[in-house]
């Protein structure tokens, strides 16, 4: 937990609580745009466009938001802006809808007893814009309207994407479980 005597010294612009606060945020502020942005460079550019923006508002903001929930929200809204941006030069990938997996018992199985890391790399299969929806309303918990609105598509278009991304870890999941040595299932 972020003290208040840091955020007020943040507040009155000193370099060394900057420094602080950076250091202590790294770690939640990085996971978030890791999540989103695979090139590690990339990750990094976002970061500190986002501490930046942190820094820039923490005067603004109101004290009776938990500061780390704050923080975790600028950084979210940083990395959706960085969507908004990017979406034009992006080219739309594989919009066709992939087959219903055979079996997706021993997908499930094999998901029970995977390490996150491992389930990374699987999500880094999903092609971007599916992927970023995917972890919008999977982990960071938005509704597809609060997403549709955030990125300019439509409810419709952004379940897509998520059933999209959900397919497509499937398919890798079953692959994935049929090639394990060992019996996950009991």
């Amino acid at each position: 937990m972020v003290p208040q005597s840091l955020i007020d010294r943040c507040i009155r612009q000193e370099r060394r609580a900057q420094s602080e606060l950076y250091h202590a945020l790294y770690g939640m502020l990085m996971g978030i745009c890791a999540r989103y942005q695979h090139d590690r460079q990339e990750a990094m550019a976002l970061l500190n466009q986002g501490f930046l923006k942190i820094l820039t508002h923490l005067g603004k903001r109101d004290a009776s938001v938990p500061f780390e929930p704050w923080a975790r929200r600028v950084m979210i809204n940083t990395v959706i802006d960085a969507f908004r941006k990017d979406r034009e030069r992006q080219a739309m990938e594989g919009r066709e809808m992939p087959e219903e997996p055979a079996n997706v018992a021993v997908a499930n199985a094999y998901l029970e007893h995977m390490e996150a890391e491992d389930f990374a790399l699987l999500l880094e299969r999903v092609p971007t814009m599916s992927r970023n929806v995917f972890n919008l309303f999977a982990v960071d918990g938005y509704s597809h309207a609060e997403i549709a609105a955030q990125l300019g598509i439509s409810e419709g278009t952004s379940k897509w994407h998520v059933a999209h991304a959900r397919s497509i870890l499937q398919k890798a999941l079953i692959a994935q479980a049929m090639r394990h040595e060992r019996p996950l299932v009991r």
